[in-house]
C-alpha cells in the first residue's frame, strides 16, 4: 500500500493532526481537578479511615481447593491479646445469606449457593472459613494460626473439557455445566456449505489477576441501628441494594460511600464476601471494622478475568469475503457465578462479527464450573476476548490466501458511507470510519517500509525477525439500554442519574450517579456544565460516590460514564437552564419566547438587556419575584436510559523483533488511531488509552494466572505474576479521528475499554507474523520467551 497523504484522510473522518486550543470547555486539554489531592495523597482512601474504636479483620482462608470442613476451632485464637472476637463460618450460617449472582442468563443456568464465609464445603483455595477480630490488624493477622480446621479432601476440578465428561469430579452436586446459552442469525450451514475456504481455530484466553493500584478495603460502623459502610467500589448504588437483599437489613438503613478510588478495571465491579462479613461483624459487635487486603490476598481472592476456550471459525469466498463465521466458547466461571459472573462472554456474543459484514453467524458458550477463584468483569468484559479470536482468525484467513492481512479487513468491513448499519448480530452501528482511522494508522506506522524491511530480514536469514500486527476493532459500550440489559435476563437496568444544583453565590454543585475509580468525572463534567450553563470551568463541583449525596444511580463500568451519566448531567443542564429561561422572561417582562441563552447569559432578542445565569440564580433564592407557581430553585436532575450502546473503533499497529535463538520479543513501535466520537478532555482520552494498551499488552506477553494439580494458585505474588513496567512498554504513538455518535448530544463514545480491546491481538498477530517462515501459526499467550522459543523448535 502506498504512503496515505493526511489531507486526504480529514475528508473522510475529522482528524486531528495538530493539537489546538478549544474554544469551547469541551475539547479543552484540562488539568484533571482531582489530580493535586490524588498525586499528593491529601484524600481519603478507605485504608485511611480511623474512627473511634475501630477494630481490624482478618480472614482465615482454605489452602485447599476442594474439600469438606470437618471441624473449625477458634477458641485458641479468641484468648491471644488484642483479639476481641474469633468466628467460624458456621457461626454467620444463618444471617449471612448467599452473595448474589444478577445475570442469570438461561432459564436452566445453575447458581450454587455462595456463602460469604464457607461452613461445610470449600470449592478454591482462599475462600474464607473464619475470621479474626482484633485490636490491630498484625494482632488479628497473628491470631490466625491459632485457628485449627479440619478438611476432608475432595478432588479438584481444573480441566473445562474434562470437567464436562461424566467421569469429572463434581464441584457441585448439580454437576459442572453452569449454563449453555446460543445465538444465531442467518442461515450458517448454508454460508460453511461449500465454502472454498474454511479456517478452523482454536484460541485460549488465559486466566488474569486484576491489580489495582489500591487494593480492596472495608469499613463498616454503625450506631445500633443504620449502617456506613466506605468500601473500594466501583458500585456504591448496587452494593448498597444488594447489601439489604442479602442480610435483610432495610436499604434505608445502609450508606455505602465509595470515597477516591485507586483502581478498578472491573475487579470492583462486585459485592465481595468481605463486605458483607464486615457488615455482619459491625452490627454483631457494635463497634467498627475494617479489612485491607494484602496483594496475596488479592491474588488469591479478587476476582479473576478472562479464562476461556475459543473454537472459531470462518467460511470465506476464494478471494477472501466472509461468508459466515461460527463460535463455539468455554468460559471458566471458577467455583461460584458472582455479580456477573455468567454475562461476561455473552457481552462478546455480539462482538465475534467485529466490524466485518457477513450473511450468517453462530455463536454458543457453555459455562463452566471449576475448583477456582471464581471469574467476573475485567476491563473489556467479554470484547477484548471476542477481538482476540476475530482478529488472529482475520490473519488466519489472510494467511491461507496469502493476501495482505490489511487487504482482507478493508475487503470485508463496513464501509463509511454504510453507517447506520445493522450486523449480522443484530446491533446497530450508529457511525464509524475505519477507512480514515486506518489510513491515518497506517501513515503514522510506515507499513509498507517496514513490510520491505521485514522481507529483507527473511531474505538475509536474520535470527531476529520482523513482525507486523494489525487489530481493526469496535466495541459495543456505554453499557446502558435497560431493554436490552432485560432481554439478555440482566437483573438490572442500565439508567444514570444526574442533578445540577445552583448555589445562590452562582457557583454550581453537580451530582453524578457514576463513580469515578480513576477516570477524571470531576474534571470531563466540570467542562460539560461550564459550557451548557455558561459558568466558569472552575465554579463547577462534582459530587459522587456517596448514596447519602447521590441518592441515585446505576454506577460505573462498560465505558458508560460519560456516554450515559455524563448525558444526564447535560440533560439537567438543559432542564436548568429552560427554568432559568421563564424567570429570566418574567423580570425582563417578556414572553419566553423572546429569550436567547448564550454564554451564560439570558438576553432579550434583539435588545441589550440581559440576566446572567448567576443573576438568575440569586433571583431565584430571594424568591421576592418569582413567576405563578415557581418554585425558589432553578436546581434540576435528569435520569436517562440511552436507546443504543456506544461503538468507538479504531486500528492498532504493532511492529515486534522476535530473536529466534532466545525466543526474546521487543515492541519496537507501537500506533493506536482510535475513533471516540467526540472528545471531551484529549488528556483524559490519552490516559485512557495508554492504560488499556499497556494492559492488552500485559495478556500478549506477561500475565497469566497459574494453578498447579492440586488447584493452588502458583501466581499468588507480583514476584510470581509478571505485571510489565514502563520499561517493559514502548512508547505509544497515539492519534484520533472524530466520526460524532448520533445517539447523545455531544457525540461521545466510550474509551475506557477501547486500549485493552485491540492491543492483545495486534500484539500477538505480529509474534505469530515474525515467525510464520519457521512454520509458528499460533502461541499460547502470554507470548512469553520460553513459548516462542518451544514454539520455534
Amino acid at each position: 500500500m502506498s504512503e496515505i497523504d493526511p489531507t486526504a484522510i480529514a475528508e473522510q473522518a475529522e482528524v486531528p493532526t495538530e493539537p489546538k486550543e478549544a474554544t469551547t470547555e469541551v475539547g479543552k486539554a484540562r488539568r484533571r481537578k482531582e489530580d493535586a489531592r490524588l498525586l499528593t495523597g491529601r484524600t481519603q482512601w478507605t485504608d485511611n479511615i480511623q474512627l473511634p474504636g475501630m477494630l481490624y479483620v482478618q480472614f482465615l482462608r482454605s489452602p485447599m481447593a476442594h474439600a469438606r470442613i470437618t471441624r473449625v476451632d477458634v477458641e485458641a485464637a479468641r484468648q491471644l491479646p488484642g483479639v476481641v472476637a474469633a468466628f467460624s463460618g458456621r457461626d454467620f450460617a444463618a444471617e449471612q445469606g448467599s452473595l448474589p449472582c444478577a445475570w442469570p442468563v438461561s432459564e436452566d443456568i445453575v447458581i450454587p449457593d455462595h456463602p460469604p464465609m464457607a461452613y461445610e464445603e470449600v470449592r478454591y483455595v482462599g475462600e474464607a472459613v473464619a475470621c479474626v477480630v482484633a485490636t490491630s490488624r498484625y494482632q488479628a493477622a497473628d491470631a490466625l494460626e491459632a485457628i485449627e480446621v479440619d478438611y476432608e479432601p475432595l478432588p479438584a476440578v481444573l480441566d473445562m473439557n474434562e470437567a464436562l465428561t461424566g467421569t469429572s469430579p463434581k464441584v457441585h452436586d448439580q454437576g459442572n455445566q453452569a449454563f449453555t446459552w446460543k445465538f444465531g442469525q442467518g442461515d450458517i450451514d448454508a454460508a460453511f456449505r461449500d465454502a472454498p475456504v474454511v479456517i478452523d481455530r482454536t484460541y485460549v484466553q488465559q486466566r488474569l489477576i486484576p491489580t489495582a493500584m489500591e487494593p480492596r478495603a472495608v469499613v463498616c460502623t454503625t450506631d445500633g441501628q443504620s449502617f456506613t459502610m466506605w468500601s473500594a467500589t466501583q458500585i456504591p448504588h448496587i452494593l448498597r441494594f444488594l447489601l439489604a437483599a442479602t442480610t435483610g437489613i432495610p436499604e434505608h438503613m445502609i450508606r455505602v460511600i465509595a470515597p477516591d478510588v485507586g483502581g478498578g478495571f472491573g475487579s470492583k465491579l462486585q459485592v465481595t464476601a468481605e463486605e458483607v462479613l464486615c457488615l455482619l461483624l459491625a452490627r454483631r459487635l457494635g463497634k467498627p471494622v475494617k479489612w485491607t487486603e494484602s496483594r496475596s490476598e488479592g491474588n488469591l481472592t479478587v476476582h479473576h478475568g478472562r479464562d476461556q476456550i475459543q473454537h472459531i471459525m470462518i467460511a470465506a469466498e476464494g478471494d477472501g469475503r466472509i461468508r459466515g463465521i461460527k463460535v463455539d466458547l468455554l468460559a471458566d466461571m471458577g467455583a461460584y457465578l458472582m455479580l456477573v459472573t455468567p454475562g461476561v462472554p455473552l457481552l462478546g456474543a455480539f462482538m465475534y462479527n467485529g466490524i466485518y459484514k457477513m450473511d450468517a453467524y453462530d455463536f454458543a458458550c457453555t459455562g463452566v464450573f471449576t475448583t477456582k477463584m471464581p471469574t467476573d468483569a475485567y476491563r473489556g468484559a467479554g470484547r477484548p476476548e471476542a477481538t482476540y479470536a476475530l482478529e488472529r482468525a482475520i490473519d488466519e484467513l489472510a494467511h491461507e490466501l496469502k493476501l495482505d492481512p490489511m487487504q482482507v479487513r478493508r475487503l470485508n468491513w463496513i464501509k463509511h458511507e454504510e453507517f447506520p448499519y445493522t450486523t449480522i448480530a443484530g446491533l446497530t452501528y450508529d457511525s464509524g470510519n475505519y477507512e480514515a482511522a486506518t489510513d491515518r494508522a497506517m501513515a503514522l506506522f510506515g507499513y509498507d517500509k517496514l513490510r520491505a524491511e521485514q522481507a529483507d530480514r527473511r531474505d538475509r536469514g536474520d535470527p531476529v525477525q520482523l513482525g507486523l500486527g494489525i487489530s481493526t476493532y469496535t466495541e459495543m459500550c456505554g453499557l446502558a439500554p435497560s431493554r436490552v440489559l432485560g432481554s439478555l435476563s440482566y437483573g438490572a437496568g442500565g439508567w444514570e442519574h444526574g442533578s445540577v444544583r445552583m448555589l445562590p453565590t452562582g457557583k454550581v454543585e453537580v451530582v453524578t450517579g457514576s463513580s469515578a475509580h480513576g477516570q477524571g468525572h470531576e474534571t470531563a463534567w466540570s467542562q460539560i456544565v461550564a459550557d451548557a450553563l455558561g459558568v466558569p470551568y472552575e465554579d463547577v463541583s462534582v459530587l459522587h460516590g456517596d448514596t447519602a449525596i447521590s441518592h441515585k444511580g446505576m454506577d460505573t463500568y462498560g465505558s458508560r460514564s460519560l456516554v450515559v451519566g455524563g448525558m444526564a448531567v447535560l440533560q439537567a443542564c438543559q432542564k436548568v437552564k429552560e427554568k432559568a429561561r421563564r424567570l429570566a422572561a418574567h423580570t425582563l417582562e417578556c414572553s419566553p419566547d423572546d429569550i436567547e441563552f448564550s454564554q451564560g447569559a439570558f438576553r432579550v432578542k434583539g435588545t441589550s438587556q440581559q440576566k446572567t445565569i448567576q443573576e438568575l440564580t440569586l433571583a431565584a433564592f430571594a424568591a421576592h419575584d418569582l413567576p405563578e407557581g415557581m418554585e425558589p430553585r432553578l436546581d434540576a436532575d435528569a435520569t436517562i436510559d440511552p436507546e443504543n450502546f456506544s461503538y468507538p473503533h479504531g486500528t492498532h499497529l504493532c511492529a515486534v523483533e522476535v530473536d529466534t535463538e532466545t525466543g526474546q520479543t521487543k515492541i519496537r513501535s507501537y500506533v493506536a488511531v482510535d475513533d471516540v466520537g467526540r472528545v471531551v478532555n484529549p488528556l483524559i482520552v490519552e490516559g485512557q488509552v495508554h492504560g488499556g494498551i499497556a494492559q492488552g499488552i500485559a495478556q500478549a506477553l506477561f500475565e497469566e494466572a497459574v494453578y498447579d494439580a492440586e488447584g493452588n494458585l502458583l501466581t499468588s505474588t507480583m514476584a510470581d505474576y509478571l505485571l510489565p513496567s514502563a520499561a517493559d512498554l514502548p512508547t505509544f504513538v497515539t492519534d484520533r479521528t472524530e466520526t460524532p455518535a448520533t445517539s447523545n448530544p455531544l457525540g461521545v463514545k466510550g474509551v475506557g475499554e477501547a486500549g485493552t480491546i485491540a492491543s492483545t491481538p495486534a500484539v500477538v498477530n505480529a509474534v505469530v507474523d515474525a515467525l510464520r517462515p519457521h512454520g509458528v501459526h499460533d502461541i499460547q499467550m502470554p507470548c512469553t520467551p520460553e513459548r516462542v522459543w518451544r514454539a520455534l523448535q
